[in-house]
């Protein structure tokens, strides 16, 4: 899926990457509009070359995606996410990207304020959903939802799931033994037609509630699995 995003009146190209499941932004729509430089691809080269670090990191940094180009043709394009547009900005002297620096400065301070103090991390997030117009009941079945979500993946992990792949086969099969509906249908149904929109954040209080059971369940049984094998090994 490719779309237009705008920035200033500026448009940045953009992909889904369904590998990582995150939306990747043209780096040379990016540098154009925080530098307004007619040559992107001149500015992103002396760039690399005056930040060695970003420069050995930039095949990471920037995959390769296929995007439309300016004569309708689709090309492979220098893309970043979010993470990755915000370490190139940091290498851009202009006051455009300044703003954006500020606040890759302020959220890097908020996350280790939470590291410090994690009761700060669920303080922002029910602020963040109250602004979003959620009910107070809505916001701590959602944050419930999602302690007990952690929970079932921490067993997972423990279990040696590791890969994105094989976390979502697993939600699958526990989304279609609660609401007979894959997560992907589900969407469906709800008409979310956005990738990046969460599942989740459209349910109501009642589809919270089955989706906690279903997943406080799989992991009771996952634990009492377990500990039925430490006891046959006794």
């Amino acid at each position: 899926m490719n779309a237009i995003k705008l920035f200033e009146s500026k448009k940045i190209r953009s992909a889904w990457n369904i590998e990582e499941q995150k939306w990747h932004f043209s780096v040379a729509d990016v540098v154009e509009a925080l530098t307004d430089t007619v040559n992107a691809k001149d500015y992103i080269k002396k760039m690399r070359k005056r930040d060695p670090e970003l420069n050995s990191n930039w095949g990471t940094i920037c995959p390769p995606l296929e995007l439309i180009a300016p004569d309708g043709k689709r090309r492979k394009t220098q893309c970043a996410n979010v993470e990755g547009l915000l370490r190139i900005i940091q290498s851009i002297p202009s006051p455009k990207a300044e703003p954006f620096k500020r606040w890759l400065a302020r959220v890097g301070y908020e996350r280790l304020e939470e590291i410090e103090n994690p009761e700060l991390a669920s303080k922002r997030m029910r602020e963040l959903y109250k602004a979003k117009g959620y009910s107070d009941e809505w916001v701590e079945k959602r944050i419930r939802g999602i302690a007990i979500r952690d929970e079932l993946t921490d067993e997972w992990k423990k279990r040696g799931v590791k890969e994105k792949k094989e976390f979502a086969i697993l939600t699958s099969e526990i989304s279609k033994a609660t609401f007979n509906l894959t997560p992907a249908e589900y969407k469906d149904y709800k008409g979310l037609a956005k990738p990046s929109d969460n599942l989740w954040d459209h349910m109501n209080d009642l589809e919270l509630i089955f989706s906690m059971l279903g997943e406080a369940s799989t992991t009771d049984r996952i634990k009492k699995k377990a500990l039925a094998k430490m006891i046959s090994l006794t």
